[in-house]
């Protein structure tokens, strides 16, 4: 036998027939599982409509207190249509000096919605830098040149991952860091090249792919708080192309036989690939030849840098009229008013000077970013300064 289907209305009538036939209320309202003041309601409602008072009503209000009248609305869409890039602060100050004094102009907010809700208003799309190479130099002398990448995640025998983080030297082929990371988070390998920095010295250029944490795919330039880091301390950074890795071929080919060495099997833990690691490096390094070093071993080659790292030296803008140091939401903060310039620069000192009223010319260290306009509070890039200067 089939179920048989009940919907609120016949349930109310049935509610209300049996209510009829001199149950009391409070016994029914317990069995329907209802109150007894939605029992009177539903009883009222069926005296004064009959069957048809039964069904939802509904819960829209009869009437809005703060509407706004249909006149005044129809006068923001035909405004909105008659000059269609103008926006709600222009518009609204159209509507105070064409409309009646008596009549009450609604606020810019409102009328935003109110272009919103007849489709009148275009949302731009966020511009999303895309990633770009850089001009690429020859690297003939070690620390000319270091090349660096995380080599494809692998899974250790404790079922957690383990991101290699290596950095060679072009000229020598010298493997200077090969280190065991969870992640490829910022914070650890600025640490790691903290430590690089302070036992081998500072390259002239760093070469990396487009990838976290080398760039960002957000940020001016698509710099991020590492490559910052490294323009800071004086070090010029290069990017190969989207999708060219022999662009970075010497560190590739690197990353072949450390694969093939270390990773068949993978170390039980983070500590052991560590150690894995550790012999490679010693191994690569120390004893095994390279064809294009004519049969010498980088060790034979490479020479520490002769730029100590001293920590990060404070930037002076003597040719700017003021420096600026961005905020931690990455704006800059110029006679009360505030222009988004990029979070991988935030806490960083840039310069700022005015080439013509109301413009200002920002700078980072050597390179102009772009140039600002206060009275509509916006930053005009100019073309990427990193890549001709590197």
């Amino acid at each position: 036998m089939p179920w048989k289907e009940s919907s609120v209305i016949d349930e109310r009538m049935r509610f209300v027939i049996r209510l009829k036939d001199g149950e009391s209320m409070a016994s029914l309202c317990r069995e329907f599982g209802i109150s007894r003041k939605t029992g009177y309601k539903i009883l009222d409602r069926y005296e004064q409509c009959g069957v048809e008072g039964l069904s939802d009503r509904a819960r829209r209000p009869h009437r809005y207190s703060n509407q706004l009248p249909a006149p005044v609305e129809a006068a923001i869409v035909a405004a909105k249509r008659e000059k269609p890039l103008w926006g709600a602060r222009k518009i609204r100050e159209r509507l105070l000096r064409r409309l009646p004094s008596e009549v009450k102009v609604p606020a810019c907010s409102t009328i935003h919605v109110i272009l919103d809700r007849h489709g009148l208003v275009v949302r731009a799309s966020r511009p999303r830098t895309r990633a770009q190479g850089t001009p690429l130099s020859p690297g003939l002398n070690p620390n000319d040149l270091w090349c660096t990448d995380y080599k494809g995640e692998f899974q250790l025998g404790n079922k957690r991952y383990c991101y290699p983080l290596t950095v060679t030297d072009y000229a020598s082929r010298y493997l200077l860091l090969c280190e065991a990371m969870e992640s490829n988070q910022e914070q650890p390998a600025f640490l790691a090249f903290e430590r690089l920095f302070r036992e081998r010295g500072l390259p002239h250029a760093i070469r990396s792919d487009n990838g976290v944490p080398f760039a960002s795919p957000n940020g001016l330039f698509n710099l991020s708080k590492l490559s910052v880091w490294w323009l800071r301390l004086g070090i010029s950074i290069e990017r190969i192309r989207p999708g060219h890795p022999q662009q970075n071929g010497r560190h590739e080919r690197m990353h072949l036989t450390l694969k093939q060495e270390t990773t068949r099997p993978s170390g039980a833990n983070i500590l052991q690939q560590q150690a894995k690691f550790d012999a490679f490096v010693e191994e690569f390094n120390l004893e095994r030849p390279h064809e294009a070093l004519r049969m010498q071993c980088p060790t034979q080659v490479y020479t520490a840098s002769v730029r100590p790292y001293r920590g990060l030296p404070d930037p002076h803008y003597p040719f700017h009229d003021k420096t600026i140091v961005v905020t931690h939401c990455g704006r800059l903060c110029l006679y009360r008013k505030k222009i988004n310039l990029s979070t991988s620069l935030a806490g960083q000192a840039v310069g700022i000077k005015e080439v013509d009223d109301g413009i200002w010319l920002v700078s980072f260290m050597n390179y102009d970013l772009g140039y600002i306009d206060l009275e509509e509070k916006t930053l005009q890039p100019l073309e990427n300064p990193f890549g001709p200067k590197v």
